[in-house]
């Protein structure tokens, strides 16, 4: 199976895409974003841009970007491990994991995964990963 995941910036963020002459080509920046937009923030919502001038706040955890994101571009290995490490983690909760095993795959353009139930079935399930370019629609994988 192959799915296709397609992921989105955190509040206050957007995925700019950056082209290059050299390899790999693109890169995909996580840049700040307003979101004064002349009205009043969504509850929990911080302008980032203009409150802090560019900078996230102290008490505001990093932790995400810092985990995805080398510099201000989204890293895709560490995108790959991250959401390996989760869909592992949500798979041990799931009733089906006394049942089957479920397997991280190395892989450096998706996360791949190995499922192998208990009767000897097995089955290969990769997660495309992609960001959506704007509010066209259009979507660019990260591999």
């Amino acid at each position: 199976y192959r799915l296709l995941v397609i992921l989105r910036p955190p509040p206050g963020h957007s995925f700019l895409l950056e082209s290059t002459r050299q390899p790999p080509g693109r890169r995909i920046r996580v840049a700040l974003e307003c979101l004064c937009s002349g009205e009043q923030p969504l509850l929990g919502q911080t302008c980032f841009l203009h409150t802090s001038g560019g900078q996230l706040p102290m008490d505001q955890p990093g932790y995400l970007l810092d985990t995805l994101c080398t510099g201000s571009f989204l890293d895709t290995q560490q995108v790959i491990r991250w959401v390996q490490t989760l869909v592992a983690a949500a798979w041990r909760l799931l009733p089906y994991s006394y049942h089957c095993q479920l397997t991280a795959l190395p892989s450096s353009k998706s996360c791949s995964f190995l499922l192998s139930s208990t009767s000897g079935l097995s089955c290969h399930i990769e997660m495309a990963l992609a960001v959506e370019q704007g509010s066209s629609g259009a979507c660019l994988s990260l591999d």
